[in-house]
């Protein structure tokens, strides 16, 4: 009586215990070694000493997806936005050299679909299998009222660890330091208010050909989820030993993260003419009339994610990375204090007048 009466106020059990079933095989692919349990109990364990940590440092990580949701639910393509919910918490994990171990994650709507539900799930899956962490647990959540038909929310979070004697904090970073940029995948998780803004001015739909990638449609093109950088980030790190510090291209974008990985009194220079600005941010610039610094304090601009190393280190690693899958330039050096924190040249020559 009382689960018909849940149901009748727009809540639905069964839905909610279909949906963990169907995810219950994905998230058993993510199973590592650490794991204690499966999903569906009340709290997840985690066992440290299994998986090889003697002296360790948790580091944890929260975040969202912010309005790219809206595009995915506009769009009606739900099969990214898992992994950028994923990469959005552990691409901060590994800046501090520390490797993500666990993942829970929360799914809030108003009435649940479970197709859905599911795919946006299974990305959530396919995105900690390739950061070799586990999808440990979350919550699904059915709040009628709270949310409009066919909108969804999502939360991550996760906890990594990294042995206290190889924690990443910046420390050793130096003026003449090198700044290496990795390329990022496309737009990643930040600056969909902006981007949402220049979509409707355009009047284009989300089913029509990206102008910026034909034969893609422009929700597909924006939709291309977050670059995960977690193994070859770890693996640079313990293969060379010479990482000094990292840095998330995220929130506040190519302007504002470099320089939260490097010391007080330090700046970090940047030459723009280092890489090509990808076409997506070319298209964004020209149809939303953004200035340089609309485009580098919002958007990555194609760098997402930055590192730091010495000078002689520099091939070395870069030279890692690339075996580890990423494309890699030398974007700009650390300089003593030069009145800003973040110095971006050749903006006008990289990225048009």
């Amino acid at each position: 009586m009382a689960e018909t009466a849940y149901r009748q106020a727009g809540v639905d059990i069964d839905a909610g215990d279909a949906l963990v079933e169907r995810i219950k095989p994905h998230a058993a692919k993510t199973r590592r070694t650490g794991v204690m349990g499966g999903i569906g109990g009340f709290g997840a364990l985690f066992d440290l000493k299994a998986a090889g940590f003697k002296d360790p440092v948790l580091v944890s990580s929260t975040d969202g997806v912010g309005t790219k949701l809206k595009v995915a639910i506009d769009s009606g393509i739900h099969d990214t936005v898992g992994i950028d919910l994923v990469a959005m918490c552990v691409n901060d994990l590994v800046t501090s050299g520390a490797e993500p171990l666990f993942f829970l994650d929360y799914f809030a709507t108003g009435k649940l679909a479970v197709d859905e539900a599911a795919t946006v799930i299974v990305g959530i899956a396919q995105g900690c299998a390739e950061s070799g962490c586990a999808l440990i647990g979350g919550e699904t959540a059915e709040m009628p009222g709270m949310y409009k038909a066919g909108d969804y929310d999502l939360a991550g979070f996760s906890v990594g660890a990294a042995e206290r004697d190889a924690l990443i904090d910046g420390a050793g970073v130096a003026p003449g330091d090198i700044v290496l940029g990795l390329a990022s995948s496309g737009l990643h998780s930040n600056g969909f208010s902006l981007v949402r803004h220049i979509v409707t001015q355009t009047g284009l739909s989300y089913e029509a050909d990206a102008p910026f990638a034909p034969g893609t449609s422009l929700g597909r093109a924006l939709l291309v989820p977050t670059k995960l950088y977690v193994k070859s980030l770890l693996a640079a790190v313990r293969e060379t030993g010479a990482v000094k510090a990292m840095a998330n291209i995220t929130g506040g974008g190519l302007l504002e993260n470099p320089q939260r990985s490097v010391p007080e009194g330090l700046s970090v220079r940047i030459d723009a003419r280092s890489w090509t600005l990808p076409p997506v941010f070319g298209w964004l610039r020209d149809r939303g009339g953004l200035s340089h610094d609309d485009l580098a304090r919002t958007l990555n601009c194609g760098i997402g994610m930055v590192v730091v190393v010495a000078p002689d280190k520099a091939v070395a690693v870069a030279d890692c990375l690339r075996r580890h899958g990423e494309t890699v330039y030398s974007i700009g050096t650390i300089t003593s204090w030069a009145g800003a924190e973040v110095v971006i040249d050749g903006r006008d020559e990289a990225w048009g007048a």
